[in-house]
C-alpha cells in the first residue's frame, strides 16, 4: 500500500464533477470539442468585471518591497477592515476588521472553521443536496457529516434538522444559494433554525455553530434577496470567497466573517488565525487581497446568467423535465426520467452532454447541469436533452 487506505477508498468513490470533467476532455478529443455540451462544471465563463482587471493592473504595476511578503495569518489590516466595511452593509451587522479572516476561497475558509471547532466524531449536519465535497472537509478534521432531506422544491426542512440534533452535533452548514439547487433559504425558516439552534444548544449545554457557505450570495435573479444569517442566530459564521460573483475562483480568495454576538468570537478568530496557518495556507494570496479591497460589493452582470438559465428552463420545459426554477447560483437540478440518476446521466452522455448525477450530491433521481456556459451550448444541447427525455417516455 502506497497511499492512506482513505484516501484510496475516497478515490475509489471519487467525484462524480471531476469524473465528468475527465470524460469530457476523453469526448472532446474524439468529437471535437465543439461538438460535445459540457455541463458538468461550475466553472464561470464570464469575465469579471472591468473594474476588477484596472485594480489588478494597477496593484501589479505598482508593486513595492515587502508586497509578496508574509502577513498576519488572518490577512492585511486594511483589507479586513474593507470586508468589514461592506459585509456590516450585507450582513446587517455590525463587523470590523477584526470580525473578519481572509482565506484560501470559501473551500479553505470551510476548512479553517472546521478545524478549529471539530473534536473526532463531532457531527455536521447539512440540508441535501449538498456540495459533495462537504463530507471530505469534515472528514479532514475528525469529523462527520450528517446530511437531512429538504422538502420537494429544496426548501429547509427543519423536522429533520431537528430530528438530527444530537450530543455530538457541532454545527449546521447551510449553502444558500444552494450548489447544486440554486434554492435560497428565506428569512423565515433561518429565524426557525436560529430557535431551534438555540433551544437544543441549551439542552445539550453546549454551542451549535451555524455556518453559511455563501460564494454564490450575489448570483440571484427575480430580485431574489439572500437573508443574512447573523439577525437570525448568534453563534453564527460565515465563509464565501469572489471565485463566482466575480469570476475569479482560480485566484483563490475569500474571508471567514464571524458574528460580533458571538459568545466565543475572541476564541474561534484566535482559532481561525492558528487553524489557517497549521493547514498550510498561512495566509490568503497577498496580490488577491489588495485587489478585492477595492472591488467589494461588485459582480459581474447577473442579466447575462439569467438569461442562460431561462433558455435552459425554457428548452427542458419544453422537452418534459420537472425542476424547481433555480432563484440564485448557476445550476439547475431536475428530476431524471427514471429512478436510476447515473443511468440518465450516461444517456445524456450518449449525445454528447456532460452533467452530473445528482446522487453525488445527496439528492438521487435528479442530475445537475451547470450553465455557466455559452448561450450556444445550451441551444445547440436541448434536441440532445429531447432526444434523452424521449428514451424513457
Amino acid at each position: 500500500m502506497t497511499i492512506a487506505q482513505h484516501i484510496e477508498v475516497i478515490l475509489s468513490k471519487s467525484s462524480w464533477i471531476r469524473k465528468m470533467f475527465e470524460e469530457g476532455g476523453r469526448l472532446k478529443a474524439q468529437h471535437g470539442s465543439e461538438n460535445v455540451f459540457d455541463f458538468s462544471l461550475g466553472n464561470p465563463n464570464l469575465q469579471p468585471p472591468e473594474k476588477f482587471r484596472e485594480v489588478l493592473a494597477d496593484t501589479v504595476s505598482h508593486l513595492d518591497q515587502g508586497d509578496h511578503g508574509y502577513m498576519p495569518n488572518v490577512g492585511y489590516p486594511r483589507v479586513r477592515a474593507a470586508v468589514a466595511d461592506y459585509l456590516s452593509q450585507e450582513q446587517d451587522a455590525a463587523l470590523t476588521g477584526d470580525d473578519v479572516v481572509m482565506t484560501c476561497g470559501a473551500a479553505g475558509a470551510l476548512n479553517v472553521i472546521l478545524k478549529a471547532i471539530l473534536d473526532p466524531g463531532d457531527e455536521v449536519i447539512t440540508p441535501a443536496p449538498f456540495f459533495v465535497e462537504y463530507g471530505f472537509y469534515a472528514q479532514n478534521h475528525g469529523g462527520v457529516l450528517k446530511p437531512v432531506p429538504t422538502h420537494p422544491d429544496f426548501t429547509l426542512n427543519l423536522d429533520a434538522i431537528a430530528g438530527a440534533i444530537g450530543a455530538k452535533t457541532k454545527a449546521v452548514l447551510i449553502n444558500s444559494p444552494n450548489n447544486p439547487t440554486g434554492q435560497i433559504y428565506d428569512r423565515k425558516s433561518l429565524s426557525a433554525l436560529g430557535t431551534l439552534l438555540t433551544e437544543r444548544g441549551r439542552q445539550l449545554d453546549r454551542v451549535i455553530y451555524l455556518i453559511s457557505d455563501e460564494p454564490y450570495r450575489k448570483l440571484v435573479y427575480d430580485q431574489a434577496q439572500v437573508p443574512s444569517i447573523f439577525g437570525s442566530y448568534g453563534q453564527s459564521i460565515v465563509a464565501s470567497s469572489y471565485s463566482k460573483d466575480i469570476s475569479i475562483p482560480g485566484e483563490r480568495i475569500g474571508y471567514i466573517a464571524v458574528n460580533p454576538q458571538a459568545v466565543y468570537r475572541r476564541e474561534l478568530l484566535d482559532a481561525f488565525a492558528l487553524t489557517n496557518r497549521i493547514l498550510g495556507f498561512v495566509n490568503a494570496p497577498a496580490l488577491m487581497q489588495r485587489v478585492v479591497a477595492a472591488v467589494q460589493g461588485m459582480r459581474v452582470d447577473v442579466a447575462l446568467y439569467a438569461r442562460k438559465r431561462q433558455l435552459l428552463c425554457d428548452g427542458l420545459a419544453a422537452a418534459g423535465y420537472e425542476f424547481v426554477k433555480p432563484a440564485g447560483a448557476f445550476y439547475l437540478f431536475p428530476r431524471t426520467p427514471v429512478g436510476d440518476d447515473v443511468e440518465f446521466v450516461q444517456a445524456l452522455q450518449e449525445e454528447l452532454i456532460l452533467t452530473v448525477p445528482g446522487s453525488g450530491f445527496g439528492g438521487p433521481g435528479h442530475f445537475r447541469i451547470a450553465f455557466c456556459v455559452d448561450d450556444d451550448t445550451i441551444v445547440r444541447a436541448l434536441p440532445g436533452f429531447q432526444r434523452a427525455m424521449d428514451r424513457y417516455r
